[in-house]
C-alpha cells in the first residue's frame, strides 16, 4: 500500500501545475476516495503558495470521477491583510473531477474567545469494536483505523441517523491539516447504515470550517460525528463534526450526497 505521506510527496511539479498517479489502494468504487481528492487539492495549494496562514474553511465540489493520472491546478484568488483565498482543480482525462476553494486566515486579536458547543460524551476507545473490520470496505479504508462509538455500521438496516466513530490514519506521519482534511471524509454518509442492501452513493458538495489553527489530539485519534438531516428525491443532507481527544471541536462540516437506493 502507498502511505498517505508517501502519496503527498509524489505530487510532481509541472510548470504551474502538479501531477500524480493515484494508486488503486486509494480508490472508492470507480473514483478516488473523496477525502484524498480534497487533500490533494489542499496539498497542491500549500506547495504552490507556501506562506499561507492557517486553513479556516474549505468548499469542495465533487464534479466527476477521477483515478489514475491526474493534474492539479492551484490558483491564488485573493490575498488580503488577514484572509487569503486560493483554489485548485483536480483534472482527470475526463475533465475537471474536483474543484476546491480554501480560505486561509491569520490569527487576529478578538474580544471573543469561546467555544459554544457542548463537549460530547467520550466513550473510551478500548470499549469500542472496529467500525470497518480488517479486509472489509473499499480499498482506501485499509489506510485507516476506525472504531464504532454510537450508531450502526453500513448496510445495517438501522433506524438511526446519527453515527459516531473514532478514527485515525495508520500512517503515523500524517498529522498536518492536509491529513486531517483527508481523514474527515472517512465516515460513510450518515444514511448508509439505514440501507438494507448495497446501493451506490456519491458525494456532491462538502463544506468544512476549521475551528483551530493547529489542532492536536492523543495518538492521532479523532472522534467523528455524522448526522443525516434529510433524505429525499435521491439526495441526502448531513452535518459533520470532528472532535479531538479532549472533547474540543476542531471541524464542523456539511455535505450533500447523492444516493441510489
Amino acid at each position: 500500500m502507498t502511505s498517505f505521506t508517501e502519496l503527498m510527496a509524489r505530487l510532481a511539479p509541472q510548470g504551474d501545475d502538479f501531477s500524480i498517479e493515484i494508486p488503486e489502494d486509494w480508490m472508492q468504487g470507480r473514483t478516488t476516495y473523496g477525502g484524498l481528492t480534497a487533500a490533494l487539492c489542499l496539498q497542491a495549494v500549500r506547495r504552490a503558495f507556501p506562506t499561507l496562514p492557517a486553513l479556516r474553511s474549505a468548499q469542495i465540489s465533487f464534479i466527476g470521477p477521477a483515478g489514475g493520472a491526474v493534474r492539479l491546478s492551484p490558483v491564488l484568488l485573493r490575498q488580503g491583510k488577514s484572509m487569503t483565498f486560493a483554489g485548485a482543480d483536480l483534472v482527470s482525462e475526463q475533465g475537471v473531477a474536483t474543484r476546491a476553494v480554501f480560505a486561509f486566515g491569520a490569527a487576529r486579536e478578538s474580544a471573543l474567545n469561546r467555544t459554544f458547543m457542548a463537549p460530547p460524551e467520550m466513550r473510551p476507545r478500548e470499549t469500542c469494536e472496529p467500525y470497518i473490520p480488517e479486509g472489509f470496505g473499499p480499498p482506501f479504508a485499509r489506510h485507516y483505523e476506525s472504531l464504532l462509538v454510537k450508531g450502526a455500521r453500513p448496510l445495517a438496516g438501522s433506524s438511526e441517523y446519527d453515527h459516531w466513530i473514532w478514527a485515525r490514519h495508520k500512517d503515523k506521519q500524517a498529522t498536518d491539516d492536509v491529513a486531517l482534511l483527508a481523514l474527515a471524509d472517512l465516515p460513510p454518509a450518515a444514511v448508509v447504515p439505514m440501507f438494507k442492501t448495497f446501493g451506490p452513493i456519491s458525494s456532491v458538495t462538502w463544506g468544512l470550517n476549521f475551528l483551530e489553527a493547529a489542532p492536536t489530539t492523543e495518538a492521532g485519534w479523532w472522534l467523528m460525528q455524522s448526522r443525516a438531516e434529510n433524505a429525499r428525491e435521491g439526495y441526502s443532507s448531513q452535518d459533520m463534526i470532528v472532535w479531538n481527544s479532549a472533547g474540543e471541536p476542531v471541524i464542523t462540516g456539511r455535505q450533500t450526497v447523492a444516493i441510489f437506493v
